[in-house]
């Protein structure tokens, strides 16, 4: 097996490799800008220098000629080579930054060049605390400048297109946001303008930065130039705290890492998973983070006299408990949802059992062209997959809605879900047919919510912890982000308790108590109503236990575990979906 030796240590390697990426992979820190492993190498930022060299060898014979030590004789370029480029050869020796004092100046030189007419933004930059010049500047970089004189002035806070804000200044023209929009996106969008220390990415005139995928640009702009214009200036990355999980806008189930400071959402970043997502995310599934925030409800709502108004826990498992116990099982409809996790609708496909009605459906969210056949797709739930696994089949929507328009059910219970927003049925036809609703729901904008009998507020994807199943069958776990009011054991011991945003006191401006939601996770809910039934549903380790024995009784669900899953989850055997139903 061919071997090359990196700062005196030997590493086997197999097939066409470059340099800088094998040192990635074996932890070995190489300071870089321009090089991303996605796209094209153009080799301009110059920081990834190295010393390379080869074993000489003797013209006539072939051999490798020895020093006096009895050690190959180490023949080296001529000069420093950006690694980035550099294949691995069979006996390449090299020298980083750790080992030669040649690669260590250079790399010094390289950062004064690059922050010669570079903006001391610092203190005022979205970028500071996590940016790569930043960071390298005080690993590798000089301690002061030589370059005294006014710096280089280019544009500041341009708006390229709706969602990502442009300073020029901050550019060093690594070109990975140009390459990002040719090679990865294809908008074609982005170009560098004007020439020498006067040039920066643009679009050409007239035209707007608006491709769906812009906000990448942002994520792999490695000083501070791309920021997301809705973020600006709103939180410092030290103050947040950040939870891998995924996003629940469509079919994807993009992995992400949800930002949090004092218990609200701010952003939405992507997470390295080359199974789904490989390194990007789109615009749409970063853009809906106020939806964790805003409109929340408060606690759970009985209709008292023909209003609903705010109840007690107890009083509202109890009031669900009655209505299901007196309604007709043949005239009781039960709707799961393609935006709860698998633990959710395993329990509310038991609870249908329990009272003797028929297995619940899902009501599809499909928009026809939406998709782009890559990351965005027509389906807008998360978990279509997972329920049709489960044996919970897509609804027909004209004939249940019809169902419905006609006083064919006394109960319709709601997991998760929004008939009347959906479309599935009116708000007329629930009132006038005096159907009892049971709705499980996450925010106020619900439609459905003003025409429930009891409305129980369900934790959101950032406050629970569950299972999807991707449009590929890619099961994969979330993890809470936010707390809950009357968190539970099972939430704080996901959560761990090593969150930066937990430092807010009372006495902080941005500490606010009322960021709590009054709200509970369904696999949380569904036991307690189903023990008022008198029905036995008894996870005490909550859906860690739940997912166990869907997994081992369901064989869709086959090796479908919490440690089998951990960050990047887990291919599930393909299985033949059903139609509606």
């Amino acid at each position: 097996m061919p071997i090359v030796t990196i700062d005196g240590t030997t590493y086997e390697y197999e097939g066409e490799q470059k340099l800088l990426q094998f040192c990635l992979n074996q932890g070995i820190e190489l300071p870089h800008f321009c090089y991303h492993p996605a796209m094209s190498i153009p080799a301009n930022c110059r920081q990834c220098l190295v010393k390379v060299g080869m074993p000489k060898k003797d013209r006539e014979t072939g051999e490798v000629e020895l020093n006096e030590d009895g050690e190959p004789e180490i023949q080296y370029m001529p000069g420093l080579q950006a690694s980035c480029t550099i294949d691995l050869a069979d006996g390449m020796v090299v020298q980083t930054h750790r080992s030669s004092e040649e690669v260590r100046d250079a790399q010094t030189d390289n950062l004064e060049f690059l922050l010669a007419n570079h903006p001391l933004d610092c203190p005022i930059c979205d970028q500071a605390g996590h940016c790569p010049l930043q960071i390298q500047a005080y690993k590798y970089g000089p301690e002061g400048s030589r370059f005294e004189f006014r710096k280089v002035h280019k544009p500041k806070r341009v708006k390229l297109g709706p969602r990502v804000t442009l300073d020029a200044e901050r550019c060093i023209n690594c070109t990975r946001c140009t390459r990002f929009t040719d090679e990865v996106s294809e908008s074609g969008q982005l170009t560098i303008t004007n020439r020498g220390v006067k040039n920066y990415p643009m679009t050409a005139p007239g035209e707007t930065f608006d491709d769906p995928y812009s906000m990448n640009t942002i994520d792999i702009c490695p000083v501070g130039a791309l920021t997301a214009t809705d973020f600006r200036f709103k939180a410092r990355i030290w103050e947040m705290s950040s939870t891998p999980s995924i996003t629940t806008t469509n079919a994807t189930g993009a992995n992400c890492h949800y930002w949090v400071r004092d218990n609200q959402v701010l952003r939405i970043t992507p997470r390295q998973n080359m199974a789904v997502n490989e390194h990007w995310l789109p615009d749409e599934d970063r853009l809906v983070y106020n939806k964790f925030n805003d409109n929340r409800p408060d606690g759970p709502h009985i209709r008292t006299s023909d209003t609903l108004k705010g109840a007690q826990w107890d009083q509202a498992f109890a009031k669900v408990a009655s209505l299901l116990g007196s309604a007709d099982p043949e005239r009781t409809l039960f709707l799961g949802s393609a935006h709860a996790t698998v633990e959710d609708n395993y329990l509310l496909k038991q609870l249908a059992e329990a009272v003797g009605a028929e297995p619940p459906r899902y009501i599809p969210h499909l928009e026809p062209g939406a998709g782009d056949d890559w990351l965005i797709t027509d389906d807008k739930t998360p978990n279509a997959q997972g329920c049709e696994r489960l044996g919970i089949q897509p609804i027909d929507e004209e004939l249940v809605g019809s169902r419905i328009e006609k006083g064919k059910y006394d109960l319709v219970y709601v997991l998760e879900d929004d008939p009347v927003g959906s479309g599935l049925c009116t708000a007329e036809a629930l009132k006038t047919q005096d159907v009892d609703v049971v709705l499980h729901y996450y925010n106020t904008t619900n439609e459905t919510l003003p025409h429930a009998t009891a409305a129980l507020p369900a934790a959101m994807v950032v406050e629970t912890v569950g299972t999807y199943v991707n449009q590929d069958g890619r099961a994969q776990r979330v993890r809470p982000a936010k707390e809950i009011q009357g968190v539970n054991r099972t939430l704080m011991m996901e959560m761990g308790t090593n969150r930066e945003d937990e430092h807010g006191t009372p006495f902080d401006r941005w500490h606010n108590d009322e960021n709590k939601i009054n709200c509970k996770p369904s696999w949380e809910l569904l036991p307690e109503i189903a023990q008022k039934l008198g029905v036995e549903m008894n996870y005490t380790k909550g859906p860690k236990e739940i997912m166990d024995e869907v997994q081992s009784e369901i064989d869709a669900f086959e090796g479908a575990t919490y440690d089998a899953m951990g960050l990047k989850g887990v291919q599930l055997e393909e299985v033949e979906t059903g139609e509606a139903v």
